[in-house]
C-alpha cells in the first residue's frame, strides 16, 4: 500500500512523527510510506504523489497552510484520508468534514499502531 503522511512543518516532525514511522518495522518493509520532508522526497510536487496514494495520514497538531491545500487535494481525489490529533491540540472543526477519522493520540510512539489498524 502506498501511504502519504500529510503535515506542518511548525514541529519537529523528524523526532516527533518521521521517528516513530520509520521504527516500524511492519510499515516501512510492507508497504510504501512517503515521509514529505525526508532526504528522499524533499522538494517534490506532492499532488501527484498524493493521487498515486491509497490512504493518507494527516498529523493536524499544528495547522499549517500547505497542508491545508495538501488535504484539499487529497479530498478532491477521493482518498481515505485519517487525522492525527495530539490529545491536547484543537484541530480544526470543519476537518471532520474531509477525512474518515479523527484519532487523538497521547504519544508519539502511538502513531504506528494507529496507522496499522487503518491499513491492515
Amino acid at each position: 500500500m502506498k501511504i502519504y503522511i500529510i503535515h506542518s512543518r511548525e514541529f519537529d516532525f523528524e523526532s516527533q512523527l518521521y521517528a516513530p514511522i520509520k521504527a516500524c518495522q511492519s510499515l516501512m518493509q510492507e508497504h510504501e510510506v512517503i515521509l514529505p520532508h525526508d532526504a528522499n522526497t524533499a522538494g517534490q510536487f506532492s499532488k501527484p504523489i498524493i493521487d498515486a496514494s491509497d490512504i493518507i495520514f494527516a498529523e493536524i497538531s499544528f495547522p499549517s497552510t500547505g497542508m491545508g491545500i495538501e488535504l484539499g487535494w487529497a479530498h478532491a481525489a477521493n482518498k481515505t484520508i485519517i487525522c492525527l490529533c495530539k490529545h491536547n491540540k484543537q484541530s480544526s472543526s470543519s476537518i471532520k468534514y474531509i477525512c474518515k477519522s479523527i484519532i487523538s493520540y497521547a504519544e508519539n510512539k502511538m502513531i504506528p499502531d494507529i496507522m496499522l489498524q487503518y491499513i491492515n
